[in-house]
């Protein structure tokens, strides 16, 4: 498809998401966002109240109607956002959305400091009374939290602060996707190409070095022109981490934010430990990438540029819906035909415009569509993202289907699960009835990019933010220059010797938004270690391991997440999983080695 970024008016209305479901228009946002502080008036009345297991459960009761209306309100606005970030109504909309949330969060943090001032023996007592049956899991882990609990004016106060601990993603992110440009670049016949955050990786795996080289350094002069700011934004976030941390009576950030989900930091550890342990496979896959591209050097570049020869293979977005549909079956009927709704249904905005966020995301409430934000270029990758996104969407809707409201919201750690499953069938399918040589290694390239981007990348991360929140906490300095030679560091250990580490690539770090939501990122690898090993168990028992599959997405949070994937038959307590989804990295890797060598001889 063109490389020119449209304006969103531009688009047909069919490639755009369909928001009416959840709100008829602007006006209807407007009056429910009125509307919401009755509902908050009754909830803020229970203060003092909560004593006994007949007020809580009242409470409760009263608490999820006000969540459900607010993160209507909250995801409405913030999916307005997405669609062109310069929109001032949009912006308006969402920073009222989030002083909202912000205020009711304030007005009701009271509930957990009340309830947890009952002795431990009367909260057991609680947890299994029958009027709060519904609500055993949300006891079970409420009493969990009761030694990093306040009292309810610190509570209170702490909540205030919310939109306060909230403004360096906010900074960052207006930086990134509103106020930067980019400019445009030439490819290796001086013809010019705009660039942008949405179609920087696009033009990284272009066949044109050039190009690649030329969009590589401007992307990250813009970001070199910004340094400081991102530095600045990056360290206040991390600071009030660690300030959360420490008044919630924590060791460190890292433990506050692996509390919620109740994962020991030996997962966290372990799997770094195991990624290292493999690195040599990284190096033997970047030094394929250089072989196939003939290159002396081979620079950080190139490390997207595709490895089959000839035109990469282009698919409209009605192909794409296709593949994604091939390549579910093995999930069954139901799964099937619910993925055909979501396409009909509108669930997705389809392709980039000026002003919209980059990347792609799944997002929706218990009362709407599992929404998916994407920016589709023709790419196999944006097949892949949008396999990807919908496996989080269907997450989403089965946790919904089968769950109370406050039972339906799974957490990050089993979230990348299912989307990552959805990619693996889909790579697993296409080179199942593969049979052209070069449009295999391009399928082995994206299944080995898979390992790359998630595996390897996101545990690079991981290693990265583990570092620079340590730093703070050791009361090091985090400025511009920590922060790139951490990253730059990093770069060279994961790739090796056989990559150039350019200096651009020390500024990466500031492109990356998750970094922004603490000790995330390591999810999206331990996720991915558990999706090859539920994808391989489908392929080979089919229906048996599909249910369990299932299964195991319909529980959405009504259990710990560990607990969760053991019953799809992962045990991530173990480097098990992760050392077997580095073989299997390994597996992919000598089919690819084999198939040039064949093309060689």
């Amino acid at each position: 498809m063109s490389e020119k970024v449209k304006e969103r008016q531009e688009i047909e209305e069919k490639y755009q998401w369909d928001l009416t479901p959840m709100f008829a228009d602007d006006a209807a946002w407007e009056a429910a966002l009125k509307s919401v502080d009755g509902t908050l008036e009754k909830a803020a009345a229970f203060q003092g109240t909560l004593k006994d297991a007949k007020m809580i459960a009242e409470f409760l009761k009263v608490k999820t109607e006000l969540e459900l209306e607010l993160d209507n309100l909250f995801t409405y606005a913030s999916l307005r956002q997405t669609e062109d970030t310069r929109a001032e109504q949009a912006q308006s909309m969402y920073s009222r959305a989030y002083a909202k949330y912000v205020q009711i969060s304030s007005e009701i943090s009271f509930a957990s400091p009340e309830i947890l001032k009952l002795s431990e023996e009367e909260l057991k007592t609680l947890v299994e009374a029958p009027e709060l049956e519904d609500y055993h899991y949300m006891m079970t882990t409420l009493l969990r939290e009761k030694p990093h609990t306040l009292s309810e004016s610190e509570e209170k106060l702490l909540s205030s602060l919310g939109e306060v601990f909230g403004a360096p993603r906010q900074i960052a992110g207006n930086l990134r996707d509103a106020d930067m440009s980019f400019g445009k670049v030439l490819d290796g016949e001086g013809k010019e190409h705009e660039l942008s955050s949405a179609n920087y990786i696009l033009l990284q795996t272009s066949k044109d070095r050039e190009l690649r080289k030329n969009a590589f350094t401007g992307f990250y002069k813009a970001y070199q022109d910004h340094i400081n700011t991102f530095a600045a934004s990056y360290a206040g976030q991390v600071k009030a981490a660690a300030a959360t941390a420490k008044v919630r009576r924590y060791d460190s950030s890292r433990a506050l934010y692996m509390a919620d989900e109740n994962i020991p930091a030996a997962v966290y550890d372990n799997l770094i430990a195991s990624v290292h342990k493999f690195m040599p496979l990284m190096y033997r896959y970047v030094a394929l990438r250089k072989k196939i591209l003939g290159l002396d050097e081979l620079h950080y570049y190139d490390v997207y540029a595709p490895l089959a020869e000839g035109v990469p293979k282009s698919y409209t977005y009605e192909q794409a819906q296709q593949m994604v549909l091939d390549a579910v079956k093995p999930l069954g009927e139901e799964y099937g035909t619910t993925v055909k709704q979501g396409f009909k249904d509108r669930w997705i905005d389809v392709y980039p415009n000026k002003g919209k966020r980059g990347g792609a995301y799944s997002s929706g409430t218990y009362t709407s569509y599992p929404y998916i934000m994407t920016n589709f270029v023709g790419t196999l990758d944006s097949v892949s993202t949008l396999a990807h996104e919908m496996g989080h969407s269907m997450h989403t809707w089965l946790a919904s289907h089968h769950q109370t409201s406050w039972n339906a919201g799974y957490t990050i750690f089993v979230a990348e699960v299912a989307s990552t499953v959805n990619e693996n069938l889909l790579v697993e399918q296409l080179l199942d009835k593969c049979e052209d040589p070069v449009e295999k290694m391009a399928l082995l390239n994206e299944y080995l990019e898979g390992f790359k981007g998630t595996l390897y990348r996101q545990t690079m991360f991981a290693e990265f933010e583990k570092e620079a929140h340590a730093m703070e906490e050791r009361g090091e300095a985090l400025n511009a220059s920590s922060l790139n030679a951490l990253y730059k560091r990093l770069i060279g250990e994961y790739f090796g010797p056989e990559m150039v580490v350019d200096e651009e690539v020390a500024l990466e770090w500031a492109r990356i938004p998750h970094f922004y939501t603490p000790f995330y990122v390591y999810k999206y690898a331990t996720s991915y270690a558990a999706s090859i090993a539920i994808s391989e168990r489908i392929l080979k028992e089919g229906k048996p391991a599909a249910d369990q599959f299932l299964n195991f997405l319909s529980l959405g949070g009504s259990m710990d997440p560990l607990d969760a994937l053991k019953t799809a038959g992962v045990d991530l307590t173990s480097p098990e999983p992760v050392d077997r989804a580095l073989e299997k990295f390994g597996r992919v890797l000598d089919e690819a080695e084999k198939l040039l060598e064949r093309k060689c001889d």
